[in-house]
C-alpha cells in the first residue's frame, strides 16, 4: 500500500479537529501485521468473537498515533489522535471511495456466483503486459476487501481489477459507490446466497447493480439475462484458436474469453494475448493436490474451514474435474460450519457432499472422482487425505507438529514470559517443509521467522506467513525482493546498508525494519567496534531504515564451561551501548541460540533463537531430557533374503555373511539423504522395534540389513 494521504484530508474528509500535519501511508485493522506504525492509520472493527478495539495498545506500542474508532479507550495513549465514527467499517469505505475518485485509472469491477477470482487473474496476467496494474489480493470481495484492494491504487496504476461479492440485500450498492466501475465483467450467476434474497430476480438485479455505470460490461454466454446496449455476450468458441495445444478445462476456457474480450477492447494486442493464455495455470491457491487410490485425484486442503477458502477450493476442484464427478468431505462438529457448506455448495452442484461424523469416505464408491478433502483445526482431516493417498515411494519421512510445540514451549519455559522467540526456518526449515511448519509456527504464536535468502521468506509469504521474517543473508541483488514481500534483511556491511537505503529511496519506503549483525567473535559476517561510528552516521541521517534488532552469534554455546562466550557477549554489550546512545528508540537484542538457551541463560536479552531443537535434535543432555524427536523417517521392507555363511552383499563385496542367516532389502540409499558412512554396521534401522544393522556398502537408492533371527517379511514398515 502507497498511500500519501495528509492528515488534513482526513480532517476534511471525517469532519474530525486534527491539529497537527502528517502523512498517512498505510491502513492496519490487525495489529499483528504492523511493521512500522509511524505512517500507519489503524481502524479498529467491533467482532463476534474479536473487537479491534482491544488491540488498540499494541498498534500504539508499534507507533501508530492516529486512529479511527468506535468509541477512544479508556487508557491513556497521550500522543494517540481519535477519529471517532459511528461505523469504522462505513470510515473505511468512504476513505476508499474517496481515494478511488483521486486516480485517474480505468476500474474493472469483477462480481458472479463463481469465477470472479480466477478472471480477475486471467485478466491481470495479460493486461500486465501492456499496462501498470493492480488487482484485489487473493479474494478481496468483501466489504472490507474491497475498501483494502482501492487503497492499493497509486498514481502510476493505469488499470484496476476489483472483486466484488455480495451474500445480502443492499450489499452491491455500497460496493459500486466505492468501485465506481468503468468497465464490468459477469462471470456467473447461481443459487449461492440465493436463500437471502426474495426470489431469483431480485438476487440477479443485486448483482448488476455493480454495472449500472459502466460502459461495457462483458457476460458470459450461459448467463441469461435482459438484454442492454452496455452488455457484450462472450462466446467460448470465439477464441478457440487462443486455446489450441492448452489442456485448459471448459469453465477455465469460459473465464479465460472474458479476459481476452477484455483485453483486446482495451488494446492489446492478440499475439501478447495468446503469450499470456498459454503460460497462465489454474489458480491452485493454498493447496495439495495428489493422485489417491481407485484412480482419484485428491484436493488436500486441511488448513482451515473458512468460506473464502472453501468457495476458492471449490471453484478449483471445479476447474480441474471438467466431467469427473466431485466429492466434497468435510470434517466439523461445528453447526455453523455445516450450514456455511450448505450455504455456499448450491453453487457447485452437481456435487456429493459428505460429513465425517456421519459418512466412512472409503465405504463409499469413489473411483473416477476428483475429492476435495476440508477440515476445521480440530478435525484432523489431513489423516483422511493420507489415507487416501496413492504412495509411488515408500520412503517418507513424519513430522509430529505436536512435538515441535512442546519442544518450544520447553524451551520456552526456560526464558521470562515476556522474551520474544525467533524460529529459524531456513533451508526449507531444516529439509522438512518450510511452508506448512512456518504456517504452524506462526499459529501457535512465534514473534519471529528467520530464513537464509530472501526467495526462502517469498515463499513463506506466498503461503500465507504475516508474523515478521528476518533474512540472514540478504546480498544487494535481493534488496529489492526483501521489500516487495515485507521481509527484514540483516545488515551487516555499510555498503550493503547504502544499497538497501538506495532501494528504500527508490520505493518510497520509510522506517523499514531491518536487523544489524555485529561480528563479536565467530570470524563471519558483521560490524566490528571501527564500524560502528560510519554505521551510526548513516542510520540517524536515513528515516528510510529503522533497527528492529541488534544481534549475533556464540561460537561456543554448546560449551556451558565456555569463557569465550562471556568474552563475546561483553563485546556484544558495549557494541549496543554505543548504538543505543545514539539511536532515539529502542530495538530488540538476541545473542542466543537453543543451545544457549539452556548453557548461558543469563544472556537471553529480548529475543532468542530456536533452531535444529525445534526438532528434539540437540548433543546437550539437560536439553536431551526436556526435549522429544519430532522427525521420524520410514520406508518398507521390499524383499527378504536367505544367505548361506561366506556370501557377499552389495558393492566391492564389502557385505560377508558370518553364518546362515537373512537380510532384508530396503529402498533407501545415499540419494535420500541415508549416508555413505552408516553402511557396513556403522548405522541401521528399526524394524518391528528391533535394530537391524546394515550390512554392505549403502547403495545410491538401497540398503541392505541383517535381519537374521527376526520376523521380518516384505511389506514391514521400517523406521
Amino acid at each position: 500500500m502507497k498511500l500519501d494521504l495528509s492528515y488534513r484530508e482526513l480532517s476534511t474528509l471525517f469532519d474530525s479537529e486534527i491539529s497537527i500535519s502528517g502523512k498517512i501511508h498505510s491502513i492496519a485493522y490487525d495489529s499483528r501485521k504492523i511493521i512500522e506504525g509511524s505512517q500507519t492509520l489503524f481502524v479498529a472493527f467491533p467482532g463476534e468473537f474479536r473487537d479491534g478495539h482491544d488491540f488498540i495498545p499494541e498498534a500504539y506500542a508499534k507507533g501508530v498515533r492516529l486512529f479511527i474508532v468506535n468509541k477512544a479507550p479508556t487508557l491513556p495513549l497521550p500522543q494517540a489522535i481519535f477519529i471517532i465514527v459511528q461505523n469504522t467499517l462505513e470510515a473505511l469505505q468512504d476513505l476508499a471511495k474517496y481515494h478511488r475518485s483521486k486516480h485517474a485509472c480505468t476500474v474493472i469491477g469483477i462480481t458472479g456466483s463463481a469465477g470472479k477470482t480466477t478472471v480477475k487473474e486471467i485478466l491481470g496476467s495479460i493486461l500486465q503486459e501492456k499496462f501498470n496494474v493492480i488487482r484485489s489480493p487473493k479474494s478481496y470481495n468483501s466489504q472490507l476487501g474491497v475498501a483494502i484492494s482501492l487503497l492499493e491504487i497509486t498514481p502510476e496504476t493505469e488499470v484496476a481489477i476489483i472483486e466484488a461479492g455480495i451474500s445480502q440485500p443492499g450489499e452491491m450498492e455500497k460496493l459500486e459507490k466505492m468501485i465506481l466501475p468503468d468497465i464490468g465483467i459477469f462471470t456467473s450467476f447461481g443459487s449461492a446466497h440465493a436463500r437471502n434474497f426474495k426470489n431469483s430476480d431480485e438476487h440477479l438485479s443485486e448483482k448488476l447493480m455493480l454495472f449500472k455505470h459502466c460502459k461495457t460490461v462483458y457476460v458470459s454466454e450461459h448467463i441469461d439475462i435482459p438484454s442492454l446496449d452496455s452488455f457484450k455476450k462472450i462466446k467460448t468458441d470465439q477464441y478457440s484458436s487462443v486455446f489450441e495445444n492448452t489442456d485448459l478445462s471448459p469453465v477455465y476456457q469460459q473465464n479465460c474469453a472474458l479476459a481476452i474480450a477484455c483485453a483486446l477492447d482495451l488494446g492489446v494486442d492478440m499475439d501478447l494475448i495468446k503469450k499470456a493464455i498459454h503460460e497462465i495455470r489454474p489458480i491452485a491457491m493454498r493447496m495439495e493436490v495428489f493422485e489417491g487410490v481407485h484412480n482419484t485425484l485428491i484436493i488436500n486442503d486441511t488448513y482451515n474451514l473458512d468460506r473464502e477458502g472453501l468457495e476458492a477450493s471449490l471453484q478449483y476442484q471445479k476447474l480441474i474435474a471438467a466431467d469427473k464427478r466431485r466429492i466434497l468431505y468435510v470434517g466439523t462438529s461445528s453447526d455453523i460450519n455445516r450450514k456455511m457448506v450448505s450455504d455456499i455448495i448450491e453453487e457447485f452442484e452437481p456435487i456429493d457432499v459428505y460429513f465425517r461424523d456421519e459418512t466412512d469416505l472409503l465405504e463409499l464408491e469413489i473411483s473416477n472422482s476428483v475429492i476435495l478433502i476440508k477440515g476445521d483445526r480440530n478435525s484432523k482431516m489431513e489423516q483422511v487425505s493420507s489415507t487416501l493417498r496413492q504412495f509411488k515411494h515408500e520412503t517418507y519421512v513424519e513430522i509430529d507438529l505436536t512435538s515441535i510445540r512442546d519442544n518450544i514451549q520447553a524451551l520456552k519455559a526456560e526464558l521470562p514470559k515476556d522474551i520474544k522467540v525467533l524460529a529459524m526456518v531456513k533451508a526449507q526449515s531444516y529439509g522438512s517443509g518450510g511452508e506448512r511448519l512456518a504456517t504452524y509456527l506462526e499459529r501457535i504464536g512465534i514473534n519471529y521467522l528467520g530464513v537464509a535468502y530472501p526467495d526462502e521468506g517469498a515463499e513463506l509469504r506466498a503461503s500465507g506467513v504475516s508474523i515478521p521474517i528476518m533474512v540472514m543473508n540478504a546480498d544487494p541483488a535481493s534488496m529489492r525482493y526483501c521489500i516487495e514481500n515485507e521481509l527484514e534483511p540483516t545488515i551487516y556491511s555499510t555498503e550493503q546498508l547504502d544499497t538497501f537505503i538506495r532501494e528504500l529511496i527508490y520505493k518510497e519506503k520509510f522506517a523499514y525494519p531491518i536487523h544489524i549483525k555485529l561480528e563479536t567473535g565467530m570470524n563471519r559476517l558483521g560490524f566490528r567496534e571501527g564500524d560502528i561510528r560510519n554505521l551510526i552516521d548513516i542510520l540517524k541521517s536515513q528515516p528510510e531504515v529503522k533497527v528492529q534488532s541488534v544481534y549475533s552469534h556464540l561460537a561456543a554455546s554448546d560449551d556451558p564451561k565456555s569463557s569465550y562466550t562471556n568474552i563475546q557477549v561483553d563485546r556484544f554489550n558495549h557494541l549496543c551501548s554505543l548504538l543505543e546512545q545514539a539511536i532515539p528508540y529502542q530495538f530488540d537484542k538476541h545473542i542466543l541460540n537453543s543451545e544457549g538457551i539452556i548453557n548461558f541463560p543469563e544472556y537471553h536479552m529480548d529475543m532468542v533463537r530456536i533452531g535444529i531443537a525445534m526438532y528434539g535434535i540437540t548433543n546437550d543432555p539437560k536439553m536431551k531430557s526436556l526435549l522429544q524427536p519430532s522427525l521420524k523417517w520410514y520406508s518398507t521392507v521390499s524383499q527378504i533374503r536367505h544367505l548361506k555363511k561366506g556370501e557377499t552383499v552389495g558393492y566391492s563385496q564389502k557385505g560377508v555373511m558370518e553364518n546362515d542367516g537373512m537380510i532384508a532389502v530396503i529402498p533407501v540409499g545415499y540419494a535420500d539423504g541415508f549416508r555413505r558412512m552408516l553402511g557396513n554396521g556403522n548405522g541401521g534401522v528399526y524394524i518391528n522395534d528391533k535394530f537391524c544393522p546394515t550390512i554392505g556398502n549403502v547403495c545410491m537408492d538401497m540398503i541392505m540389513v541383517d535381519v537374521t533371527g527376526s520376523n521380518v517379511k516384505a511389506g514391514d514398515q521400517v523406521e
